[in-house]
């Protein structure tokens, strides 16, 4: 199948209660590696978000009343049906996300994982039964779906982000309306028309892309009928909608920016350490939220780690994803390209020295080289803001207590890696880092099964894991009289 013939399979409209529906406006999806326009959507208003919103509120209690089984089965059949179609999968987010086809084949499995996980969680989801201390009752506890959500999506990861947190929502019992980015909704909306063919009832999910995001948020949180709201995304963004949630004490998960610190000591295995850095840095071209941002190396191993790192980050072939042997690809958005440049250019004005990369690439799509910086202040931006990019700052250091000062000394707590030989040293890392993920000599640790979330800035909630499902459900004790009172 060619890329016209793929096109022309995604919906363009709006889904709303189980019809997809042209609206009044409509918006354009690039592809970043050519800045050429590859498809115009519909643009969700206000009135469509509404209308999204009653038909989700419309099947809430029928939806609910659903056995667990049968939710199961449809996010099982969802799961086959995405592994069926990953190659078209794979290519849409190529097509307007920018990453090379191999990692978005990656992304299709870690994104499929997500149903195949929840379809087994769906009949798991136990409550509990037992007699209370004085034995004068029993205590029965039963989770209830928390009721209609909003999910908005970012760009970056455009499939896994979206089953991240619709299957869940479907294990549990809840109705739905997903927000896609702006930039990426062309994978949300062949997964939602996948999820139709799976055998998703009407209403249950519907999807409103659009060209404005607060044309979405705005009415459907100050309408008091939606009980959560999701979001993942950057962290202004993020407060918020924490301040819009509490005007109606929603239920809110929010897993936002990062500033992941990626540590190396002086006894760590340099292979693993410069392998790790690569998969923590380069991924998703360094646009991600656990992407390593801050290289913080013993300075008796630094220079040798620094250009061994280098030596990889410029065997990278740069180019449009979808060609043979691409292995980085372009920014998302010329105002990504420009914000990373911004941030380089500010640590070379410090004192921070390129060891490779550091441009702009010349002619179309939105191409930045990969960078190594050495002898970076820790006063430079780049030292302080998430870069969401191919840039990767080394800091050094000469004590564990200074390494763990300069880690946790951010707003941000979402991932951070360690790379040491010493098993004590790792526990204590552990204990020390304020973060909610670790990779322990790793530079890639998210699963399905898996729960994911930062702490401090990062957000709250978790997604993925046991607890994922949790996040989607609220407990309702019962009282019962005790069996053996007398009569």
């Amino acid at each position: 199948m060619n890329v016209e013939q793929l096109l022309a399979k995604v919906p363009t409209g709006v889904y709303i209660g189980g019809q997809w529906r042209e609206t009044g406006e409509t918006f354009d999806v690039e592809n970043p590696a050519t800045g050429e326009v590859i498809a115009t959507l519909a643009s969700a208003s206000s009135d469509d978000a509404r209308a999204a919103l009653d038909a989700a509120c419309d099947v809430q209690e029928e939806w609910a009343r659903t056995s667990p089984r049968e939710r199961s089965n449809i996010l099982r059949k969802a799961f086959e049906l995405v592994t069926e179609r990953a190659e078209e999968f794979a290519t849409l987010m190529t097509l307007e996300m920018g990453k090379p086809l191999s990692e978005a084949r990656g992304e299709v499995t870690y994104g499929a994982e997500y149903l195949r996980w929840f379809s087994e969680e769906a009949v798991r989801d136990y409550g509990r039964y037992a007699p209370s201390p004085e034995g004068n009752l029993r205590m029965l506890t039963v989770k209830k779906p928390v009721g209609p959500c909003l999910l908005i999506t970012p760009w970056n990861f455009p499939l896994a982000m979206a089953t991240r947190k619709v299957a869940p929502a479907i294990a549990a019992g809840c109705t739905m309306v997903l927000k896609p980015a702006r930039l990426t909704p062309l994978t949300a909306q062949y997964f939602v028309q996948t999820m139709i063919d799976a055998g998703l009832p009407e209403g249950v999910l519907n999807v409103v892309a659009s060209k404005s995001a607060s044309a979405i948020s705005e009415p459907l949180m100050a309408d008091r009928r939606l009980r959560k709201v999701s979001f993942t995304g950057s962290t202004p963004v993020g407060v918020t909608l924490l301040k819009a949630a509490a005007d109606n004490v929603l239920r809110t998960s929010m897993e936002l920016g990062g500033n992941a610190p990626f540590i190396v000591f002086a006894d760590a295995n340099l292979d693993k350490a410069v392998e790790g850095a690569m998969a923590a840095k380069m991924r998703n071209i360094g646009e991600a939220c656990t992407a390593a941002n801050r290289f913080i190396v013993h300075k008796d191993v630094a220079e040798e780690f620094a250009h061994r790192f280098a030596e990889k980050i410029e065997a990278l072939n740069l180019g449009n994803g979808l060609e043979e042997g691409v292995t980085c690809g372009p920014l998302v958005e010329k105002k990504a390209q420009d914000s990373v440049a911004e941030l380089v250019d500010d640590a070379v004005e410090k004192g921070a020295k390129v060891l490779c990369g550091g441009k702009k690439l010349e002619g179309n799509g939105y191409f930045y080289a990969p960078t190594v910086l050495v002898d970076v202040p820790r006063e430079a931006r780049v030292a302080q803001e998430e870069i969401f990019g191919p840039v990767a700052p080394v800091i050094t250091f000469s004590t564990e207590d200074e390494a763990v000062a300069i880690a946790n000394d951010t707003e941000y707590g979402l991932a951070s890696y360690v790379f040491t030989e010493s098993q004590r040293r790792m526990m204590r890392m552990s204990h020390r880092l304020e973060f909610g993920l670790m990779g322990a000599n790793l530079g890639v640790i998210s699963n399905a099964a898996a729960p994911f979330g930062g702490v401090k800035q990062s957000g709250m909630g978790r997604e993925g894991g046991a607890e994922g499902i949790e996040e989607y459900t609220s407990i309702q004790y019962i009282g019962l009289e005790d069996p053996f009172a007398s009569e």
